[in-house]
């Protein structure tokens, strides 16, 4: 059982890992320090968004708009560690 929790947290780890790296090429992308007409730069924009957008998407409906700042990242990495302890507290 032990092994499981350490394989699900490593994979909860991932994900925000995932989130991060994510958000930081959204806005090098939208401060034009990085173009997506680079191949390399939009296969990597386009894995990011198919793996964070679906979590992402449930998240932005209820959020309200701050304007252009976009939290859902940030709510979404505070529900993951959430979990994580969550999971740590009822598997020891």
């Amino acid at each position: 059982m032990n092994s499981l929790v350490i394989l699900i947290s490593t994979l909860i780890d991932l994900y925000m890992y995932v989130l991060i790296a994510s958000a930081i090429l959204s806005w090098l992308v939208a401060f034009n320090v990085i173009n997506t007409r680079n191949r390399v730069v939009y296969a990597i924009g386009d894995f990011l968004y198919r793996i964070t957008e679906p979590a992402l998407r449930h998240i932005r409906r209820i959020l309200p708009s701050f304007g252009g700042i976009d939290l859902s990242p940030v709510v979404l990495i505070l529900l993951l560690i959430f979990l994580r302890n969550l999971l740590w507290e009822y598997a020891a």
